[in-house]
């Protein structure tokens, strides 16, 4: 379990994170979304013990980041945006060079290259410099260092930056199978990274964070639009009384219809409930489905506020 509470972090008078908080449990793959100067590596860089948090603490399976940080480092494999590799290094030189750093066994050593060349599909290149290489498999590179003492934690900063499309399709395929079996931290700005890759979306925006939601939320929407034929009476003040619903909104209709947002917790059969009262009612409904948003949208609005606020 990773767990953070109340990340602070400034620098001189300029505040990167401020009270950032949240558990990610075991087998989990979670995108840390945001613009540029967001926060995130700010974030990353707590969790992987490389700086210490102006206020609040952060934990790894258990050992405090700062006070335990050795040991907290030992559950944990860190790919830094820009994969800082030894270009002058063959992969098998340099993978076998990480796995002493990391103090692998050396009696385990062939056994965890062999994973983590299969894992990142490095067979055709072990015996090539890594300066030799595509940005995409030097990318691979990074990945594989990063998980060659076989953590159950793996922390991504921009894996896919500046990769083509095709690399990029690559990468991902790699973090879905590593996400199978370990915990992943993905950060990136790229929010169709996150849809395609994750279970879970953190969005810090401006230091905060904003959005913590699982991603079949945003599939699946938790706000209903109900559009109802005319103008029936009292259909706000009954739909506002369906159980699971926390508020109600009248949006614009073009034709003159009753149209309504109906904000709720999520709960399933929610939809089932308001087509009953339709059909007790006697009310014509037009339309009568979940409203899906998707991260970018939320994202736009998010950083609108934000800019508006400052």
């Amino acid at each position: 379990m990773i767990r953070a509470e109340n990340l602070s972090q400034t620098y001189g008078a300029f505040t990167a994170l401020q009270g950032v908080s949240f558990e990610i449990p075991k087998g989990q793959v979670v995108g840390l979304v945001g613009p540029n100067g967001a926060g995130k590596t700010t974030t990353m860089k707590i969790l992987t013990g490389y700086l210490v948090p102006s206020a609040g603490r952060a934990s790894v399976f258990g050992h405090d980041i700062v006070q335990e940080r050795i040991a907290a480092q030992r559950h944990l494999g860190y790919l830094p945006e820009s994969a800082p590799v030894y270009r002058d290094l063959l992969v098998q030189e340099y993978l076998q060079l990480m796995a002493k750093l990391r103090e692998v066994a050396p009696a385990d050593r062939r056994r965890r290259i062999s994973a983590v060349v299969a894992a990142c599909s490095l067979k055709d290149v072990l015996t090539k410099p890594i300066g030799h290489l595509s940005k995409g498999f030097r990318q691979r590179v990074g990945i594989a260092q990063a998980m060659v003492h076989d953590p159950a934690l793996l922390i991504l900063d921009e894996p896919t930056s500046g990769l083509d499309p095709t690399q990029i399709l690559d990468i991902r395929e790699v973090i879905r199978r590593m996400g199978q079996e370990k915990t992943v931290i993905l950060s990136t700005h790229i929010l169709s990274e996150v849809e395609a890759t994750c279970d879970r979306a953190l969005m810090i925006v401006a230091g905060r964070l904003h959005v913590d939601e699982p991603m079949e939320s945003f599939r699946r929407g938790k706000a209903i639009i109900v559009r109802l034929l005319g103008s029936p009476a009292g259909a706000a003040d009954r739909l506002a009384k369906v159980e699971g619903v926390s508020s109600i909104e009248t949006i614009a209709d073009r034709d003159g219809n009753s149209a309504f947002r109906l904000h709720s917790d999520g709960r399933e059969g929610l939809l089932t409930s308001v087509a009953k009262l339709a059909q007790t009612a006697g009310w014509t409904p037009i339309e009568l489905a979940r409203e899906h948003h998707d991260l970018e949208e939320i994202f736009r609005r998010l950083k609108a506020n934000e800019e508006a606020a400052a």
